[in-house]
């Protein structure tokens, strides 16, 4: 089975930017053109981004 995909047009959620996305997955990170937070795509049926998550530094342990 293929994954789905979506293509669009949806909110930044940090600069309210109108973002145009393209065969999108679920859960993918993109980032905004207008002022570069990254977004994780959290619903491609209705499209929506939401900030990343951030990553924990690895130190080692």
């Amino acid at each position: 089975m293929a994954l789905k995909t979506v293509s669009g047009t949806t909110e930044c959620p940090e600069c309210f930017a109108e973002i145009e996305v393209k065969d999108v997955m679920e859960n993918e990170i993109i980032q905004c053109p207008e002022c570069g937070v990254d977004l994780e795509v959290v619903s491609i049926d209705p499209l929506e981004v939401a900030p990343a998550p951030e990553e924990e530094e690895d130190w080692g342990e």
